[in-house]
């Protein structure tokens, strides 16, 4: 019988637990990207439009997402990411909402590179999804299974989209679904405060120190070093 209580503000079990970047990509985190292009934006114009976005991409959400990924590398949990990307050249595997809306990054683009301040290293998966939730386009929830995941971390772009859509499958899914709160970002602060409002119910929220808090309070797996 699974004594495990039944509530969200469980710690998360190293051995059981991935951290998932959601859609941090070319394509979108950098202003020369194919989504403002596809505006006809140059990417000064990019950064003027989106400056909510782009400065709290830069001054927080990056720089607290290379701090989780260096900490779950260190404790050995897994580390995944998701990229927009077609599985064809002209997109005609993309989902109806993907070619209403005109995303498009066709299979091998450089936009679909995972950004540089958080290159997968190894044999840390990717998956490339052609929908709002990862849950929906891939195979992921299959992966997760086989390596015996319960606990989802969850970090990326954009807040109160791609990331709301995969905290709210995965938790319908059956994962103990932590998302890191200023490890994600969107276009406006108001978009931002909403989304997390919206989601709670459907997972525990943590600031990036209060995840890594609680990580090194963790016993380390077999094998690690101690930083």
């Amino acid at each position: 019988m699974d004594m495990t209580p039944l509530n969200r503000e469980i710690p998360v079990d190293p051995q059981k637990t991935a951290l998932l970047f959601i859609d941090v990509q070319h394509y979108n985190a950098h202003p020369e990207g194919g989504i403002y292009r596809a505006q006809r934006l140059a990417p000064e114009a990019a950064e003027k439009t989106y400056d909510y976005f782009f400065r709290s991409l830069e001054r927080e959400t990056l720089p607290n997402m290379q701090r989780l990924q260096a900490a779950c590398r260190q404790k050995g949990i897994e580390v995944l990411y998701t990229v927009i990307e077609s599985l064809t050249a002209d997109g005609r595997d993309r989902s109806l909402d993907y070619k209403i809306t005109g995303f498009n990054v066709p299979k091998g683009s450089p936009d679909a590179r995972v950004h540089e301040a958080i290159t997968p290293q190894g044999d840390e998966m990717v998956f490339p999804k052609t929908s709002s939730s990862v849950f929906i386009s891939t195979n992921i929830h299959y992966v997760l299974k086989n390596m015996g995941i319960e606990f989802l971390v969850l970090s990326g772009l954009l807040t109160d989209q791609c990331v709301s859509s995969a905290v709210r499958d995965a938790c319908d899914l059956g994962y103990r679904v932590t998302l890191v709160t200023d490890a994600c970002t969107t276009h406006t602060r108001q978009r931002q405060i909403s989304s997390l409002e919206h989601i709670q119910g459907y997972c525990r929220q943590r600031t990036t120190q209060e995840f890594l808090s609680e990580l090194s309070g963790l016993p380390l797996l077999e094998g690690e070093r101690i930083a």
